[in-house]
């Protein structure tokens, strides 16, 4: 399998994105990309093999070697901290972390609650602004956690604001802009330099004209 790059794909906005963005670099990807309720795509006249996955679990996949390379979310790179490399950043699925909460709300002074799925950008955040509060980990509806008096605030990823805005809620404090990056796995960027290289240079010269 030395001559086969396998890619590790995240679902949804970000995986569409960067097939465009693939497919732009001249690989020829069959048209089962644009159905993509395959879990795994051979693609053997371009020697690639491509895993999808959900946006969370790419970066894992590399760490651990069963895909040399993967499009991650900044945003999943700074909470999950694995053990890769970020090769590139491929100016796609722009958006940012935030704090956001209900207007006209100040933090509640004895135990200020902060309701996140990104429990350690956030704690990290406001270690760095000086304040002690307690991180209540959700894995979706976040903005639901002020309304209902579970958090005094979320932090979350901003797209347009519209979620925001629809539920009622206003940004506090921008914390990181986010785009996807192309990351590989330390061992395979020492085995399949070659072939990885090809595929950052191809990729490159796309991202450098967006």
């Amino acid at each position: 399998m030395t001559n086969v790059l396998t890619i590790a794909m995240p679902k949804g906005r970000i995986f569409e994105e960067a097939v465009e963005l693939l497919r732009q670099a001249g690989y020829k990807l069959p048209p089962e990309f644009d159905d993509n309720r395959k879990l795994i795509i051979e693609v053997p006249e371009e020697g690639l093999r491509f895993i999808l996955a959900k946006p969370m679990d790419v970066a894992t996949y590399v760490e651990h070697g069963v895909a040399d390379v993967g499009i991650a979310g900044k945003d999943v790179l700074l909470e999950e901290e694995r053990d890769v490399y970020e090769l590139l950043d491929l100016k796609i699925s722009s958006c940012y972390l935030a704090v956001a909460g209900l207007p006209n709300t100040k933090m509640n002074e004895v135990a200020p609650r902060v309701a996140t799925k990104y429990p350690n950008v956030a704690e990290a955040y406001f270690r760095e602004q000086g304040e002690q509060v307690e991180i209540i980990k959700l894995n979706g509806s976040i903005e639901l956690a002020p309304l209902i008096g579970l958090s005094d605030r979320i932090v979350d990823i901003v797209s347009t604001g519209r979620t925001l805005k629809e539920n009622g809620l206003v940004e506090y404090e921008r914390i990181q802009d986010v785009t996807s990056r192309l990351i590989v796995n330390p061992v395979s960027y020492r085995i399949k330099d070659r072939k990885i290289d090809e595929l950052v240079e191809r990729l490159h010269e796309v991202v450098e004209v967006l």
